[in-house]
């Protein structure tokens, strides 16, 4: 289980402080912090606030060695953990859960009698690729600043968005909403005077850049397009002819905080020019795979994994009776749906808070 096994200091500064008794050049300093460092440019090393060129130390987990650097007696030797994380202890590591299954659920006399810990480890992480879409979803913020290009390349652990802004000079978000009548095509075929395909020597078709992105990219931002209903002759006649009959916008279009597109081909997300050199925030969802720091679950969430776990081993196993699986499908149904409800965060307090603004009066 996930036990707070580091200092308050440690934990709220992210420093780990160590005093030299006697004059040396070399020293060993075993870290605590939870998690550790994975790799030695998480770290900075100090002796009496002046830092120590990275050469002269090496980092393997936990071990920090210092070697040819003189240190007097008396020296506070500090380590500093720059990408260190506070609120952490809500969460389970991955390689907490494994073990915690194999001595849990595993053996004679348990549950499930023998599985690999192989076996153990893929459900484990299906169920935090799951859990992330539907119950403790993963949402993570990533900022750039658009660049000339237009385009900004989807994450490594992207699945879906949740909602693309850009920000202003007080840091407000402004939502971009998606376009819908225009997109970016990624085969675009290469033609000759006739209008015939295009080929190479070895009888592949012949790609350029493509018309219909060039022409997006300069269309006139200030302007709505010709092609929307409400811009266009015919709902002039008709509002003419039929007064009351149809008014209203496009808001993919009538907004003033520019437009995007996603090119699943390519793996990027292509915005109109009029954001060119604005920041651009995308909030989206992760599938919860990624490094062993960031594979971990919520502990609200940790039951339902380790039912997860349980009835995929056993569901897989040759001539296991159906009513034990039936019965492992119920636990794993119900511990999901008990870990949704306690990750949907609702407070009362806030939700009447909200409402005392509303017109209906609420008792309370």
């Amino acid at each position: 289980m996930g036990l707070i096994n580091e200092t308050a200091s440690q934990y709220y500064t992210g420093v780990q402080g160590y005093f030299n008794a006697t004059l040396t050049t070399s020293l060993t300093i075993n870290l605590t912090f939870d998690p550790l460092p994975t790799v030695k440019s998480d770290i900075r090393v100090y002796v009496d606030n002046l830092e120590v060129d990275p050469s002269f130390y090496t980092y393997t987990s936990p071990t920090v060695s210092l070697s040819g650097y003189t240190i007097n007696a008396g020296q506070n030797v500090e380590v500093h953990y720059v990408f260190a994380k506070t609120g952490k202890y809500r969460f389970v590591s991955i390689e907490d859960m494994v073990n915690n299954f194999m001595i849990a659920y595993v053996g004679n006399g348990k549950m499930i009698d023998d599985v690999k810990r192989s076996d153990v480890l893929f459900h484990c992480k299906r169920g935090i690729q799951e859990f992330s879409y539907d119950i403790g979803r993963v949402e993570k913020i990533q900022e750039i600043e658009l660049g000339p290009a237009l385009t900004m390349a989807m994450p490594q652990d992207y699945v879906n968005y949740v909602k693309i802004s850009w920000i202003d000079s007080d840091g407000h978000e402004h939502v971009i909403l998606p376009y819908e009548h225009s997109s970016r095509p990624n085969i675009p075929i290469l033609q000759g005077n006739d209008y015939s395909y295009l080929f190479d020597n070895e009888g592949n078709l012949l790609l350029g850049d493509s018309v219909q992105q060039d022409r997006f990219d300069a269309r006139d931002v200030s302007n709505i397009q010709d092609d929307d209903y409400f811009a266009s002759q015919v709902y002039e006649v008709e509002r003419s002819a039929h007064t009351g009959g149809r008014y209203g916008l496009n808001p993919s279009e009538s907004g003033a905080t520019g437009i995007f597109m996603i090119n699943e081909a390519e793996g990027n997300i292509a915005f109109s020019s009029d954001l060119s050199g604005k920041i651009i925030t995308l909030k989206y969802i992760s599938d919860g795979l990624g490094t062993d720091s960031e594979m971990k679950v919520h502990k609200f969430a940790e039951e339902a994994i380790y039912k997860h776990i349980a009835y995929n081993i056993v569901s897989t196993k040759a001539n296991a009776p159906e009513y034990v699986v039936n019965r492992y499908r119920k636990e794993r149904r119900a511990a999901m749906r008990n870990a949704k409800l306690r990750l949907q965060n609702f407070k009362p307090l806030e939700l009447i808070q909200t409402m005392r603004g509303k017109s209906k009066h609420i008792k309370h």
